[in-house]
């Protein structure tokens, strides 16, 4: 039985191999086991750490509150107030010479003098109201002269000589009149002044009444000297000229 083992050699061979595969299989263990705990610990000391969850234990996560900055309060630009202009009102130029003016429901020449801070008899003269029964002789829609404020008549002469003995005026009593100053341009008396208009008291006269005076029943005198008190001044009345009315 040359180049073949004998049945005893083989059954040898077996047994001997059977004898050997248990310390083979445990080092075939020990080796896994080994390489086992190699393999886990480098997984647990890796970066990713995948199993750090499952032996460690719950951290409290810090929360990060801002703690906030002191900041410097910077003033508000305040608003510029826009200016208001208040519209100044425009001053009317004050006329220099006569003017037109149509006259309205309930007008009268005093009022109106009044009004227009005018002089009643130039505004009557300048009218030509000359009529002693209707000095102001005006109905609504007529457009009548307006002296100028403060425009006067020319200093006034005395009655003229000629004018017949006796002949009534009707005569708007002015600022500073007497019945001594009205008397003298008309030629007349005091005494016959107070006759006709049924004055007792020669000083209680008011600037704006309405008197009759009788021109020429004396003669002329080069001075008058007054003897009366001046007509008391009705506030608000311009002064006009000392004049009369025919």
């Amino acid at each position: 039985m040359s180049g073949k083992d004998s049945p005893q050699n083989v059954i040898k061979k077996f047994e001997n191999r059977q004898k050997m595969m248990p310390y083979f299989l445990g080092g075939l263990a020990g080796v896994l086991v080994i390489l086992g705990i190699i393999i886990i610990i480098a997984v647990l000391g890796g970066q990713k750490k995948p199993f750090a969850g499952l032996f460690s234990t719950k951290t409290p996560t810090a929360t990060v509150t801002s703690t906030p900055t002191a900041t410097q309060p910077s003033p508000t630009p305040s608003m510029t107030p826009t200016e208001t202009l208040t519209p100044t009102p425009e001053q009317t130029a004050t006329p220099a010479a006569p003017y037109q003016y149509v006259v309205q429901e309930g007008d009268n020449c005093y009022d109106i003098a009044r009004t227009h801070n005018a002089d009643l008899l130039y505004m009557q003269q300048i009218n030509l109201f000359t009529n002693p029964a209707n000095t102001c002789p005006i109905n609504p829609g007529d457009t009548i002269w307006i002296p100028a404020p403060g425009q006067k008549m020319p200093t006034p002469t005395r009655v003229p000589d000629d004018v017949t003995r006796g002949t009534k005026y009707t005569y708007i009593i002015q600022s500073g009149d007497t019945l001594a100053t009205i008397a003298a341009y008309f030629n007349s008396t005091v005494a016959d002044i107070k006759l006709q208009n049924k004055i007792a008291d020669e000083n209680a006269i008011n600037v704006g009444d309405t008197i009759t005076v009788r021109a020429n029943i004396v003669t002329p005198t080069p001075t008058v000297r007054a003897t009366s008190t001046p007509a008391n001044q009705t506030p608000g009345l311009p002064t006009p000229s000392v004049t009369a009315t025919p």
